[in-house]
């Protein structure tokens, strides 16, 4: 239901309506005098635009430079829990800081638009007014259940009397029980915040009382929980939520990828009792509105997700948790370009909550806000219950390669041959999905590539095609080159995981392996199929990618193999030692979690690399403090600005023409403003679904904002209709 207008009078008041369409402002509405209780700052409203009605938002009072007579009147006020003001304060600050469209923020923050009616009703029965005919035992029964309780349906009633439905259809009859109508509400379950964790150690105590001790003081502070692989983390932030609950607040716990969170859902039920409430694109729409309802009102408490559920409509928070915090799937690159690390420290603040950012590798813009004092921290420097930390030894491929044909160099195959020989459960890792990165002709040399995308096409074996990781195209692999026309002449070049399941097959026959990539395991569902399969010693070798890095813990997994060390280490990104350091250090730490001691081997041409050093020397800090050095001589993020715009079209040509008249226009005021453009080049994918791409990027001093020359030049541009210029600052990708 919702509150309608009617036929009264217009009223002579405006309120400011922003809609999840991609608008630029609110636009205002005459309120009529039977809304006007109810149209406050934060209420879902229907309207009239463009001849048809739109779901929106009440975002302030309107302002005058339209006259009263102009304007029309709201249609309804949705009988929903009005959006926050923190949560209106979060859409108009991303707006601001991304340049994106407020009306396009707000449609993340309105993703359920189901959600803002009513639960549907179905038919429930209570105790009547009338008496049956005649008493039987089971209409007694049935009576009797009634009289102590809510409403139930009929089928909830056969079932908890254990009687027929008839039974229930002829009391119904009689009068003796009447229909009601009630919500169809899903129940989500209340955690329990007095129910007794696990034994903490000293240092594991210490880091629990700092985190409740934030929550307690319900204001805005950001704790980073940086602690060893293995150290007990969650453990210790699962004490801050269960201060969180008992102070009758609820709580955000965001995961880079949900489909890797089903050890983390078992822990949380096994701690409270109950499985908190989970927001992924996996759910389906009615999931999703009961979920979102609940959130709403309240109803649920706790809420796991990945960086969408930054945006769900919470009523008080309390706790913000971003576990993983240092990892790249944090940022959204579509869309609305943003960071949800950074953006739940912008929540947490308008909400007045405490945040915790949670890693074993932090990144390195955390790491200089600890050591400027913007941030707390608390370290766990051991790993919990005296198991140690995994050695680490490279192997250089330069020295002792693998056999011709093969990708295990013999230092890490005998390595794995021990690990199964005694018992144990092996990791190997290598981030290339697929069977081979690069397919191409012997005969002429003509290697296959996307249609759509300037990418090689990536062999998947296991389901006979061949596809582009970009766009998605696939198709099976051809009979003859399309170049030449010779028959049968394609060779597959470089290891993919499922070349890698070949050869240890072929090593070791009677090893049982399972891949782990996002083309195998899509949803908590099969993850959690999985992670049971190994738990129970079922599989002996994992192979995958970047997905086998993130929060699994296995007590018999002893080695870990990372087959191409270097492989993140090339190309021109300013963080590729940073995200390489952090990959292979979390990849490591999957090693020696339980009462036996880890192995980790790193094979590389390049030993003397410093991620490769730091990594075998275990100087993580030292590390970064190196990076921090590195960055700040350059004036590089965290210690200097960067925003990225990227042009696309259709047309290489007019596309070119737009990102060049951009950097004109930035050009003429470099020198004043003192900051740099670098560009238009091509992007390193210059062709991506169809569309031509040139990047710009624009580098500035701290105390120079860049988004308001962003948004004066980009106003004043003329391009072509069919080129999209899209916005991104503080860059993480430059692909």
């Amino acid at each position: 239901m919702s509150m309608t207008a009617g036929n009264g009078e217009t009223g002579k008041g405006r309120v400011a309506v922003l809609m999840p369409l991609p608008l630029e402002r609110a636009y205002d509405y005459a309120v009529p005098d039977a809304l006007a209780e109810a149209a406050v700052p934060g209420a879902f409203v229907r309207v009239p635009l463009s001849g048809r009605e739109r779901i929106g938002v009440v975002w302030g009072e309107g302002g005058d430079d339209v006259a009263p007579a102009r304007l029309k009147p709201l249609t309804a006020v949705l009988e929903s829990p009005p959006m926050t003001e923190p949560l209106r304060q979060l859409v108009d600050w991303a707006a601001d800081y991304t340049l994106a469209l407020p009306g396009a923020v707000l449609r993340m923050a309105m993703s359920v638009p189901g959600a803002l009616e009513p639960a549907p009703v179905r038919t429930a029965y209570r105790p009547g007014h009338g008496a049956p005919p005649r008493m039987t035992e089971a209409r007694s029964q049935v009576l009797a259940l009634l009289q102590d309780g809510p409403p139930r349906t009929a089928a909830e009633i056969a079932r908890e009397a254990g009687v027929g439905a008839g039974v229930v259809r002829g009391l119904a009859a009689s009068g003796a029980i009447e229909a009601v109508p009630v919500p169809e509400i899903a129940a989500f379950g209340r955690p329990d915040a007095g129910r007794v964790g696990p034994a903490l150690s000293e240092a594991q105590g210490a880091a629990a009382a700092a985190l409740r001790a934030a929550v307690a003081n319900e204001s805005f502070s950001v704790t980073v929980l940086d602690g060893v692989t293995g150290a007990g983390k969650t453990e210790v932030y699962f004490e801050a939520v269960a201060a969180a609950l008992a102070a009758g607040h609820q709580v955000l716990v965001m995961l880079p990828e949900i489909a890797l969170g089903a050890q983390w859902l078992a822990r949380f039920r096994a701690r409270f009792g109950v499985a908190p409430a989970v927001w992924h694109s996996e759910l389906g729409t009615r999931q999703r509105r009961e979920t979102w309802r609940a959130v709403a009102e309240g109803r649920a408490q706790v809420v796991v997700g990945a960086r969408s559920a930054l945006w769900l409509p919470f009523r008080s928070l309390g706790l913000i948790v971003v576990d993983e915090e240092h990892d790249t799937a944090f940022k959204q690159e579509d869309g609305v370009v943003y960071h949800a690390r950074d953006m739940a420290v912008v929540r947490a603040r308008f909400e007045g909550c405490a945040c915790a950012l949670v890693s074993a590798t932090p990144s390195l813009e955390s790491h200089v806000n600890v050591g400027s004092g913007r941030y707390g921290r608390e370290r766990l420097p051991d790993r919990h219950g005296g198991a140690l930390l995994p050695a680490i030894e490279t192997v250089d491929l330069r020295e002792t390669p693998p056999e011709r044909g093969a990708w295990l160099a013999p230092a890490l195959r005998a390595a794995l041959a021990e690990t199964l020989a005694a018992g144990e459960q092996a990791l190997l890792f290598l981030n290339r999905r697929g069977y081979a990165p690069l397919t191409l002709c012997r005969a002429c040399g003509h290697r296959l590539h996307c249609p759509h995308c300037s990418a090689w096409l990536v062999e998947h074996r296991f389901a006979g095609t061949i596809e582009c990781h970009h766009c998605g195209y696939r198709r099976g692999l051809p009979e003859a080159c399309p170049a030449c026309e010779a028959a049968d002449s394609f060779v597959a070049c470089g290891p993919g995981v499922e070349r890698l399941a070949e050869e240890v097959d072929a090593a070791f026959p009677g090893a049982r392996w399972a891949v782990l990539t996002s083309d195998t395991v899509q949803g908590p569902s099969q993850m959690q199929t999985l992670v049971d399969a190994v738990a129970a010693r079922e599989i002996d070798v994992l192979i995958g990618t970047q997905m086998v890095a993130k929060g699994h813990h296995f007590p018999q997994l002893t080695l870990v193999g990372v087959v191409d060390a270097d492989l993140g280490l090339a190309g021109g990104d300013m963080r590729a030692a940073e995200r390489t350091y952090q990959l292979l250090h979390q990849v490591g730490g999957r090693a020696g979690r339980g009462g036996r001691p880890g192995r980790v081997v790193l094979q590389t041409y390049a030993p003397e690399h410093p991620v490769i050093e730091a990594l075998a020397a275990g100087e993580r800090d030292s590390f970064m403090a190196r990076e921090a050095a590195e960055r700040e001589a350059l004036g590089l993020p965290p210690f200097g600005r960067l925003a990225a715009v990227i042009a696309s079209g259709p047309g290489e040509a007019e596309t070119q023409r737009a990102a060049a008249a951009l950097a004109r226009l930035a050009r003429a005021e470099e020198t004043r403003l003192g900051f740099q453009v670098l560009g238009p080049a091509p992007a390193p994918l210059r062709l991506l679904r169809g569309r031509h791409r040139f990047r710009l990027l624009f580098k500035a001093p701290r105390r120079v904002l860049l988004q308001p020359h962003l948004r004066r030049w980009l106003a004043g541009l003329e391009r072509s209709t069919r080129v999209r210029l899209q916005v991104d600052i503080d860059p993480v990708s430059f692909m």
